[in-house]
C-alpha cells in the first residue's frame, strides 16, 4: 500500500489545513497516512531559526496577502481559523505527548482535531490542563490517563525522536509530508504535489 507520513504540530495553522485536506486525498488515492506529531519548535530552535526573525520584523504587505491566503484556504477546506489566536505561539509540547499516548488508544485523529478546532477554531489556549481534558474529551478519550501520559518519559521520549527523525530526513517546519520514505514535502499548498507523487508510485 502506498504509504504517507504526516509530521505534525497542532500550533501551525497551515498544518491544520494540510490535516483536514490530507485525508481525503490519501482516502480517494488508496494510500495510508501515518501520523508523527513533533515539536516544531525545536525544529526551529535547532535549524531554522529564520521563523523567528520574520515574525520579528515582518514585511507588511506580505504579512497581510499570508492572512487573506489562510482565510481563503480555511473557507475551502470547510474550517475556521482565527489568526492571529490570543496566546501565539502557544506551547504545544502537551497536546503534542498526548497524540503520542492517543494513538496507542487509537484516538490520535480524532484529538489532534480536537486540539485543532479548539485553539485555531475557539481561540482556546492548549497549554492548559483544563482546555486538554476537552480535547479528550471530545476525542472519546479518558482524560485523566491523557493527564498522566503526558508526563510519561518513554513519551516525552518518543516525541524527541520524532524531532530529531524529520530534522535527520531534511525537515524545517510543519507539516513535513513523505511519500514513501524518501520523496519529501511541505506544507498544505503542495498537496497536488504529494497527489501526482502517489500516482506515480501507484
Amino acid at each position: 500500500m502506498k504509504k504517507i507520513e504526516f509530521f505534525y504540530d497542532v500550533s501551525s495553522p497551515w498544518t491544520y489545513l494540510a490535516f483536514t485536506n490530507i485525508q481525503p486525498l490519501a482516502k480517494e488515492e488508496g494510500a495510508e497516512v501515518i501520523y508523527k506529531p513533533f515539536l516544531v519548535g525545536g525544529v526551529f530552535n535547532t535549524i531554522n531559526p529564520s521563523v523567528y526573525q520574520q515574525r520579528e520584523n515582518p514585511v507588511p504587505a506580505k504579512a497581510a496577502y499570508a492572512l487573506k491566503d489562510m482565510q481563503d484556504w480555511a473557507e475551502l477546506a470547510g474550517i475556521t481559523i482565527k489568526f492571529p489566536p490570543s496566546v501565539f505561539p502557544v506551547n504545544s509540547v502537551k497536546g503534542l505527548r498526548a497524540l503520542l499516548w492517543a494513538e496507542e488508544q487509537g484516538g490520535q485523529i480524532a484529538l489532534a482535531k480536537a486540539l485543532f478546532e479548539l485553539y485555531w477554531g475557539e481561540d482556546r489556549d492548549i497549554s492548559q490542563d483544563d482546555v486538554l481534558a476537552e480535547a479528550a474529551v471530545r476525542a472519546g478519550l479518558d482524560a485523566a490517563r491523557l493527564a498522566q501520559a503526558v508526563n510519561d518519559p518513554a513519551i516525552k521520549a518518543q516525541l524527541k525522536a520524532n524531532t530529531d527523525e524529520v530534522i535527520a530526513r531534511g525537515g524545517f517546519g510543519s507539516p513535513t509530508i513523505f511519500v514513501n520514505e524518501t520523496d519529501m514535502y511541505f506544507g498544505n499548498d503542495r498537496l497536488p504535489l504529494v497527489r501526482e507523487a502517489l500516482r506515480r508510485a501507484g
